[in-house]
């Protein structure tokens, strides 16, 4: 009797999590209230509080459960950056858009998170908590990419800072482009082909940037020459 009641329960979390993923999704998580997420599921509001402290441990919790994309893979990139860093980084952005072709859950909590969430005061936590995500993202793309630079993958110049914060927004800025007009692009098909664009543009970076010093450096070297001539 004790087990089937312990189902139940958990059988009630995960209809409180469905129900929490489609109506934030159709209204937002700011204005969506526990009393629509009960109605969603079909239980009353007391068991929304029987299993989630409030919102904000409700929206944690079903995000916890999808497990986002890039999660995973830069978990995967951790370990695989000792031997080939820059084939790391790669193989992550890859496989990070790959998997959001083809998982509805992470699509749609992607959804919610980026695109759905009002962070009020009242999700103040779920705010911080994923700012401290993405600060994680950069810290661990930012490694691998360091530790390319120092292999020679890619050249000296590369401020590693800057490209991984790019790297990030670049995939995202994929996976928003993919959620809101799929029929336009394979995201997994033109996964490879966008992320080496991305790639050898960091490769030839470096070469670029004293080309635009000198560039900004000739004004003031005519003028120089002028004023010795006069």
């Amino acid at each position: 009797m004790a087990r089937r009641t312990r189902a139940e329960a958990l059988a009630t979390r995960e209809d409180l999590l469905n129900a929490a993923e489609v109506v934030f999704r159709k209204r937002g998580v700011g204005h969506t209230s526990l009393a629509e997420v009960a109605d969603a599921a079909g239980v009353t509001r007391g068991a929304v509080y029987w299993h989630f402290k409030d919102k904000a441990d409700l929206f944690q919790a079903m995000v916890a459960r999808a497990q986002l994309p890039h999660q995973q893979s830069l978990q995967k990139m951790e370990t695989a950056a000792a031997s080939d860093p820059l084939g790391a980084v790669r193989t992550a952005a890859i496989e990070a858009l790959a998997q959001f072709a083809d998982d509805e859950r992470a699509r749609n909590v992607f959804e919610v998170v980026f695109l759905r969430c009002e962070y009020t005061e009242e999700l103040a936590s779920v705010r911080n908590r994923e700012h401290d995500s993405r600060l994680d993202c950069y810290r661990m793309i930012s490694l691998a990419l360091r530790k390319a630079v120092a292999r020679g993958q890619l050249p000296d110049g590369v401020d590693v800072r800057l490209a991984a914060r790019g790297l990030y927004a670049y995939v995202g800025g994929l996976m928003r482009d993919f959620l809101d007009a799929p029929g336009e692009f394979d995201i997994a098909r033109d996964a490879p082909a966008l992320v080496d664009f991305y790639i050898d543009g960091l490769k030839h970076a470096a070469k670029r940037r004293p080309a635009a010093r000198a560039a900004k450096r000739r004004p003031t070297q005519v003028l120089v020459a002028r004023r010795s001539a006069s």
